[in-house]
C-alpha cells in the first residue's frame, strides 16, 4: 500500500465513538447515553475541520485548473512561453498544513 503523506488523519477515535453508541443502544442507562451524547461535540468539530480542508482543496484545485486553462489558451494563441501561467500557479501553491490539520507523516 502506498503511503499518502498529505492525507489528513481523523482526529476522532471512531472505534470509541462506535463503542459508546453500541453500549447506549444495548443498555440505555443514563451513563451510557451521556457518554454517547458527549461524542457529539467532538464529531461536530471533526466535520467542521474536514469541511475546511475540503474547501481549501477545492480552492487549490480551482486555482490550478484556471492556470491550466490559461496555459492552454496561451498556447493556442501562440504566446512565446505559455507555461508561464502554470509555473506561476505552481510557484504560488505551497504546502498548506496548519497545526490542526492532522496530516499523516
Amino acid at each position: 500500500m502506498t503511503k499518502h503523506p498529505q492525507v489528513p488523519r481523523p482526529t476522532v477515535d471512531q472505534e470509541a465513538v462506535l463503542t459508546h453508541l453500541r453500549a447506549a443502544h444495548r443498555q440505555p442507562t443514563p451513563v451510557a447515553l451521556w457518554t454517547a451524547i458527549a461524542d457529539v461535540p467532538v464529531l461536530l468539530a471533526e466535520i467542521e475541520r474536514l469541511a475546511h480542508l475540503l474547501s481549501r482543496t477545492r480552492w487549490d484545485f480551482a486555482d490550478l485548473l484556471a492556470a491550466a486553462r490559461a496555459t492552454l489558451a496561451a498556447h493556442d494563441e501562440g504566446e512565446h512561453d505559455p507555461l508561464t501561467y502554470l509555473r506561476d500557479a505552481v510557484a504560488e501553491h505551497h504546502l498548506w498544513t496548519p497545526a490542526h490539520a492532522g496530516i499523516a507523516e
